[in-house]
């Protein structure tokens, strides 16, 4: 059985190490795990001592916020949606079977009429919040759980959270904080927009207290330490307010206790997304395995709370559970608490139910002995209120506001608690706005700026991304034989072993040019001579996004000078104009608006086929696929299916970056993970829709990166044979942010580029047999050089192009059919057209091409301008 008592059991500091301690946490100097460690074992007359200084280091944080002398608490409802969970955690009451369901009377999930009798109540007197608690995963251990769902509609216990979310929002007012436990980077898609915040407790990274057997987490698979981190940041890619924080003795030691502390700040510093830290203190239940065990002390508790305080430093907020201190007040706060959490004037606290919440006049007695002022807030904080976007959904706005002091983003305590419509944006996207001629004037009058206004804040910490970006940019060691490499290349590419294939990604010099030999072989062989190229037209139907992509200089907030979104008549008409061209294909993409309705991606593919119906429609990355599927509640299946219906034909393989999470996650803050962008892309190709594939070099990666993705982009094709195509992206470092922010290196060189599309030839032959150079990030010699290193096609006439343009690539933003004709005439090489799937084109659009060179002529309108 696990021993709570092992921090106790622990040697105590030297007297020495104490008063260093202490005497750096008054100075107010960083504190490292073994300062913390020390500090948590403070006692006595040490102990006031550190309580005294966090307390400082609090109040300076209260005057900077706005707030001094305040002590927040949420007036809520506590709905235990289920107690069924897959997990079994020895100390848990709240957890059950469902047979003592069943024998209670009580259904395996909580009813809708169940869930919004308890949340009237709460709005009748007072209540802003609504904390949904329940167990991870209930379907995944309990059939029971599984046939309720069934039974009531819902794909899975997410499905049903975000459903009785917005019932609870609509016919209540009250707004949902979520605690469903362990979520995925696509759950909190699913539930942004029905709840301001979310919260769970990290507990520990103590791994033993999971993986040994008799330890409290034993047998919880949801309660994997590396498994909770993930969610935390998760959450704060997502730009999810979101509370964790410890629960302390449980058996982890004062050094496990203070690198759990670090794990929180780090989180905490790097996606500045956590609203609140918990720090709770244990306490035996009856009928658990732990029942036998001690209470977490008082003064452990205090310690932890000055300790967090200092290492959280004066802006994070702390909370410890009133309930659970017997009166203790004083002492909390004296230690650098600024909240006291959720109290509820209707339900008891499930989790810990032999301990009733404290009157709200006794608090605010207790408080004010303390000199602290107790003020309602809602369950989002007030710094997030203050914020709005990204952090709050367009669609939860009206319910926050309608509660919200919008001078302080606390509870306005007498505010009206009654239930909203929860709905699409008014005119989300259906009138122009902004710079709508950006895709003519980033070419004669360039952006207005080098950077969006809200750089500093919105991708999140850069220093903390400096540190997590170092280790991965160090070059691997290669001793792999080149000319051994070269060989079985040039006699049979799937044979190369990762080793060789590396070895000849860092090729240079002789070694780099017969690979492109062997590359360009390959292709001739693969493709004959004929340089392809499609007329088509980019529409980037917005640039507004919150996504947070830090090598992204696109993107914009909706009130950046640069910000633009266009009509659906808008994109219509550049289609129209298009075709009037000889264009076949239309590629469109956009930001990720936060007015954009799951069902505007349909409105866009429909408003084009119906003005031109011969026209290809290859739009909608795997990002903006996530973002409509998860806005509409439909399944990525679903949401593909009706995308089809409306019109898609095929989708491009962009958002891909680096299909590499270690470098993903310092390129961008908020885009989906690799395994969800396959997850998109295989499903799209089960559904007869195509894609492209692409690659992103040349920023905080190395070859070994390359050389994964294109591994995984090989194994894809040969599941599904769904690529059209390979396309190499040369990263545009001018106006990047994690360029400008000195994190990222200024793109590939010229031996990146030689080197990544031969060896995409070599590596992804034979399954994907059209790799694509990209002129307008390397101009016409450039292009002209990697057509003799193994590429065949040449991508579009493009009519428009500001993603490039805008991150500072010096190459126009189209060119003519005479001009790509051009390029292949450098290669030495023919040129042809060919459609979206490398088929024939028409002859009645070659001839149309031809009259227009492929491109729009300086007098003609964009309409509707």
């Amino acid at each position: 059985m696990s021993d709570p008592d092992a921090a106790r059991q622990q040697s105590q500091p030297t007297a020495n190490s104490m008063r260093r301690a202490l005497k750096r946490a008054r100075d107010g100097v960083a504190l490292d795990v073994t300062e913390a460690a020390v500090l948590l074992q403070a006692r006595g007359t040490d102990l006031d001592d550190l309580t005294a200084s966090a307390a400082r280091v609090r109040d300076a944080g209260l005057e900077a916020a706005g707030r001094p002398g305040v002590i927040t608490y949420s007036k809520s409802v506590f709905v235990p949606l289920t107690r069924l969970c897959r997990d079994k955690c020895h100390y848990c009451t709240f957890v059950t079977v469902p047979g003592k369901l069943r024998r209670a009377g009580h259904g395996m999930f909580m009813s809708p009429d169940e869930v919004l009798d308890i949340a009237r109540k709460g709005a009748e007197l007072g209540c802003k919040e609504a904390l949904i608690t329940l167990g991870d995963k209930p379907e995944d251990r309990w059939p029971e759980a599984r046939e309720w769902l069934d039974a009531h509609g819902y794909d899975d216990t997410i499905a049903y959270v975000r459903a009785i979310s917005i019932r609870i929002l609509e016919e209540t007012g009250l707004l949902p904080h979520l605690n469903p436990g362990v979520l995925s980077w696509t759950d909190f898609q699913r539930l942004k927009p029905v709840a301001p915040s979310m919260g769970m407790m990290l507990e520990t990274t103590a791994e033993r207290l999971w993986s040994e057997p008799g330890m409290p987490h034993y047998g919880s698979p949801d309660k994997e330490p590396a498994v909770r981190l993930r969610v935390l940041e998760d959450a704060g890619r997502s730009s999810v307010p979101f509370t964790s924080g410890l629960l302390i003795g449980i058996g982890e030691t004062y050094e496990e206790r203070a690198e759990s502390l670090f794990a929180l700040r780090r989180v905490a510093r790097s996606y500045h997304g956590v609203q609140e830290l918990i720090i709770q203190n244990f306490r035996a239940k009856p009928d658990t395995a732990m029942r036998g065990m001690p209470d977490a002390e008082l003064d452990d508790l205090v310690a932890t709370v000055a300790v967090a305080r200092h290492i959280m430093g004066p802006a994070g907020n702390l909370q410890a559970p009133p309930n659970l201190v017997d009166g203790e007040y004083a002492r909390l706060i004296g230690a650098g608490i600024d909240d006291w959490g959720g109290v509820s004037p209707v339900t008891i606290d499930h989790v810990n139910p032999e301990k009733p919440w404290p009157k709200l006049a006794e608090l605010a007695g207790q408080s004010a002995e303390a000199g602290f002022e107790l003020r309602e807030r809602l369950c989002v904080y007030p710094e997030f209120v203050t914020r709005g976007e990204p952090w709050l959904d367009p669609r939860l706005l009206p319910h926050v506001r309608a509660l919200a002091d919008p001078d302080t983003g606390l509870a306005i305590a007498d505010a009206p608690v009654v239930g909203r419509p929860w709905q699409e944006p008014d005119e989300g996207f259906v009138v122009a706005s902004g710079r709508t001629d950006l895709h003519r004037t980033i070419d004669t009058e360039g952006r207005t700026s080098d950077r969006r206004d809200d750089f500093d804040v919105v991708y999140g910490d850069w220093e903390a991304l400096r540190e997590q970006a170092a280790p991965g940019m160090v070059p691997s060691r290669i001793d792999g034989d080149v000319r051994e490499a070269l060989a079985i290349a040039a006699d049979d590419p799937t044979r190369l072993t990762d080793d060789q294939a590396l070895a000849l990604l860092h090729a240079d010099g002789p070694a780099l040019d017969a690979l492109c030999r062997i590359a360009d072989d390959i292709r001739k062989t693969v493709n004959g001579d004929d340089v392809t190229y499609i007329v088509t037209r980019n529409i980037n139907f917005t640039n507004v996004c919150y996504t947070g992509c830090r090598f992204c200089a696109f993107a914009q907030r909706r009130t950046d000078a640069d910000a633009y979104t266009l009509s659906l008549d808008q994109v219509a008409d550049r289609a129209q104009q298009a075709w009037d061209v000889g264009a076949v294909e239309v590629c469109m993409q956009g930001g990720i608006h936060p007015d954009l309705p799951g069902t505007a991606y349909f409105d866009i593919a429909k408003a084009v086929k119906e003005r031109v119906p011969g026209m290809h429609v290859h739009a909608f990355s795997p990002m903006e696929v996530v973002n409509g599927a998860t806005r509409t509640g439909m399944s990525i299946r679903e949401w593909l299916t009706a995308a089809k219906e409306a019109g898609l034909d095929s989708i491009p393989g962009t958002a891909a970056e680096i299909l590499d999470d270690e470098v993903r996650w310092i390129l961008t803050k908020g885009k989906l993970p690799t395994a969800t962008w396959i997850e998109v892309v295989r499903t799209a190709h089960e559904l007869g829709i195509r894609s492209s594939s692409t690659m992103m070099y040349g920023h905080v990666d190395q070859p070994r990166h390359w050389l994964g993705h294109f591994r995984t982009l090989a194994a894809i094709q040969q599941e599904t044979g769904g690529f059209t195509e390979f396309v190499t992206l040369p990263f545009i470092h001018t106006n990047a942010p994690v360029y400008l922010a000195g994190i990222a290196r200024p793109g590939p060189t010229t031996r990146d580029n030689r080197a990544v599309t031969a060896m995409a030839r070599v590596l992804l032959h034979p399954h994907i047999p059209n790799i694509q150079t990209s002129w307008v990030k390397l101009g016409t010699e450039g292009a002209a050089e990697m057509l003799r290193s193994g590429a065949n096609d040449l991508g579009g006439t493009l009519m428009e192009e500001t993603i490039s343009r805008m991150a500072g690539s010096s190459y126009g933003s189209y060119k003519s059919v005479k001009d790509l004709v051009a390029v292949a005439d450098a290669a030495g090489r023919p040129a042809r057209p060919r459609t979206t799937l490398y088929g024939s084109v028409p002859e009645e659009r070659v001839r149309t091409a031809a009259a227009s060179d492929g491109h729009l002529p300086e007098l003609l309108p964009v309409l509707g301008d």
